[in-house]
């Protein structure tokens, strides 16, 4: 009879043991830290690459040891980390471990990183004062994950604490906006609005100058510029939509230097953003 107990024991604390540590990993690793990646872990890291289950779950996906890094810097709510580095250690998450081969069924690049992080979606409070008082940004149905990326990321440089988004924008949390961002992601506040009502309420509610970005404005590098506004940055095909349009008091462009036929046609709607918003804040400087 006592044969049987302890055999039955040894079985039960082995079964125990395979539920801390996945058989593809056997690194030398205390058992009580090593976690294993879970089929349904699988599930909701795959799923999150979609809009609406991120809004569900209120989760996105970082990749890669620098943007899980700044993240982590910045203080966001990080649920997992999952990683294929068995020296990681985070006291600010629930560390899953995992293979290489695993990772392939989680990762968003052709070449996995070995970590991921699962971030909870911070909740964000827009304040029209706010916006009206300082230098923001305003959106106009930008399509292209990058641009938004690298948008959100020339924001959080020059100091822009608020960008206010048309419904119709790529989501920010979108896997490829997350991994261009570097980051920046978490340092900017990004409202999604109908942005016409939300601009001409701002207009009207604290004396706040709009500014747009156009082929046929009016030359940045002359134009008089405040220190606090609304800069409307549109939409890489079609530019800002008329009915924004009615609401601009400013139109700028920036100059094309090169004054000849061989040039671009025009600037990339992100590289415009950073040059528009550094003249701005180069003007502030005197």
């Amino acid at each position: 009879m006592k044969v049987k107990i302890i055999k039955v024991f040894l079985k039960f604390k082995w079964v125990l043991s395979v539920n801390y540590v996945s058989n593809k990993t056997t690194d030398n690793f205390p058992l009580n830290k090593k976690l294993m990646l879970s089929k349904s872990l699988i599930k909701l890291v795959n799923s999150l690459s979609v809009k609406k289950y991120r809004q569900k779950h209120n989760l996105f996906v970082a990749e890669g040891h620098k943007l899980v890094s700044d993240i982590l810097q910045m203080n966001a709510e990080v649920k997992y980390i999952i990683t294929a580095n068995s020296d990681f250690n985070c006291k600010k998450a629930e560390v899953i471990y995992a293979s290489q081969n695993e990772f392939k069924k989680l990762s968003n690049f052709k070449t996995p990183s070995e970590i991921i992080a699962v971030v909870k979606i911070p909740q964000q409070n827009m304040c029209i004062n706010n916006i009206a008082n300082e230098l923001s940004l305003a959106l106009d149905d930008i399509q292209d994950p990058g641009n938004m990326g690298t948008i959100i990321r020339i924001a959080n440089w020059f100091g822009i604490k608020n960008i206010i988004c048309s419904k119709s924008c790529t989501d920010i949390y979108n896997p490829k906006v997350v991994q261009s961002s570097m980051g920046a992601i978490m340092g900017v506040k990004v409202h999604y609005v109908n942005l016409h009502d939300t601009i001409k309420d701002i207009k009207e509610n604290a004396a706040c100058k709009v500014y747009g970005t156009f082929m046929s404005g009016n030359n940045i590098y002359k134009e008089q510029l405040s220190s606090k506004g609304i800069i409307v940055m549109g939409n890489e095909g079609k530019g800002i939509s008329e009915d924004i349009q009615r609401l601009i008091d400013c139109k700028l462009s920036i100059p094309d230097f090169a004054n000849s036929s061989e040039s671009s046609e025009s600037l990339n709607v992100s590289v415009s953003t950073g040059i528009v918003v550094s003249e701005f804040r180069r003007r502030g400087m005197w």
